[in-house]
């Protein structure tokens, strides 16, 4: 306890943190907004937590302290959205969130006394937008991206909405999810601290399921019916805002509704766009020349300049396209319609799903699976499948390939009903 360094507490937190698929690249940057959330015990603590949901008693044991001193540290980072208390069939968990999403958008989803959000703000912006070993990490750390893109379903033909599928449509996340909160948006919160923020409409984030019943517990997030939540989706199509949400099929944990000027995904395009930082939707804007009378609106309209006038005609550059809709909706003319991609769009099955093709990615699937490495054979284990994993590049994705096959798909989505 004493004998650990500060540096030394914040040093083994941040290991840990990386230990998951979406980490957090050290600097001296996420060290000072570590011991900003984090109190050096808290950070030597929460460093010795597992990856994988765990209850009152793990936690105790890893900690070799009583059940009643653990209950009151877990009870009191999960006031502060640092850890997440969750039930799972009834049964009360614990999990540490990555950073995003998860803890750094979790200290400015409401305003709060206990932390100097501008301080804080300054230090995200710092980490986030300038040095750029976080973004690159989150954003094209991985094959398998974390977040995708919705289209905006009011500009939707006929044709279009036979061949949209049911995951697909931010409506459905919503009307299917058995718990729903709304907070303010992380990032264009942190860019009002700077001075910079945009006229969108600041309670936008919506988060399901556990994560959301955790964060109004808490009073991070406000509980509301699901009919609101649509209200709050066409709001944001209405704000040409652009809906990203977590890249999987089932049980989405959140969906963000991002303006090109403040949101880290969007600035995440504008930066690397043709790397696909984020999964595109099905879907790519076809301009009818004939209709386009250059009046701009479109371009003006989408949020990472991917639309630009070429001999006073609308022109999209697919490389970088979203196919979020929003040019469609902004067109007077209806000139600009939506096609269907060429390339096929795949969607992991689930979080679970979409963790596991991610550690692959990473060479971290030992994480994952030996979450507990006390025991030698779990070493040997461990050991043995991280030199699977550094294999020559063919031989691993030939391995990867074969994970990521249907058989793997049918297996998630057993375990997880």
């Amino acid at each position: 306890m004493s004998h650990i360094s500060n540096k030394e507490a914040y040093k083994s937190l941040e290991e840990r943190i990386n230990r998951f698929p979406q980490g957090a690249p050290p600097s001296k940057t996420l060290y000072k907004i570590l011991s900003m959330l984090f109190s050096e015990e808290e950070a030597r603590l929460v460093s010795m937590l597992p990856i994988k949901p765990f209850n009152l008693k793990t936690a105790s044991t890893i900690w070799k302290m009583d059940m009643v001193q653990t209950e009151k540290i877990l009870e009191k980072l999960s006031s502060r959205a640092l850890i997440l208390d969750v039930d799972y069939d009834g049964k009360k968990e614990y999990v540490l969130p990555p950073p995003m999403i998860g803890f750094f958008e979790f200290t400015l989803m409401r305003t709060r006394n206990d932390l100097d959000q501008k301080v804080l703000s300054e230090l995200y912006f710092q980490y986030l937008n300038v040095e750029e070993d976080f973004i690159k990490d989150l954003f094209l750390g991985t094959e398998t991206r974390f977040g995708k893109v919705f289209v905006q379903e009011s500009v939707l033909s006929k044709d279009n909405q036979v061949e949209i599928m049911d995951y697909d449509r931010a409506s459905n996340v919503i009307k299917n999810s058995r718990f729903i909160t709304v907070s303010m948006c992380f990032c264009r919160h942190k860019m009002q601290h700077l001075g910079e923020e945009c006229d969108a409409p600041m309670e936008t984030c919506l988060t399901f399921g556990n994560a959301a019943y955790s964060l109004s517990k808490h009073g991070h997030g406000r509980a509301i019916e699901a009919a609101e939540g649509l209200e709050i989706l066409q709001n944001c199509y209405e704000h040409n805002l652009v809906q990203c949400g977590e890249n999987v099929r089932q049980g989405s944990l959140f969906l963000c509704n991002c303006c090109g000027c403040c949101c880290e995904g969007m600035l995440a395009v504008k930066k690397f766009g043709a790397l696909h930082p984020i999964q595109t939707t099905s879907f790519i804007p076809n301009v009818i020349k004939d209709g386009c009378v250059g009046c701009g609106k479109c371009a003006k309209a989408c949020p990472i300049g991917a639309i630009t006038m070429k001999d006073k005609k609308a022109a999209v550059d697919e490389e970088i396209c979203l196919g979020c809709g929003v040019c469609v909706r902004n067109c007077p003319k209806k000139s600009i319609i939506l096609k269907k991609r060429d390339k096929e769009i795949i969607t992991p099955v689930n979080t679970t799903h979409r963790i596991v093709l991610q550690a692959i990615e990473k060479g971290q699937l030992q994480e994952l699976i030996f979450d507990n490495k006390a025991m030698a054979s779990h070493r040997a284990m461990a050991t043995i499948l991280s030199n699977i994993l550094r294999l020559p590049p063919m031989k691993r994705a030939l391995a990867s390939k074969q994970l990521k096959s249907v058989y793997l798909d049918k297996l998630i989505s057993k375990f997880d009903k």
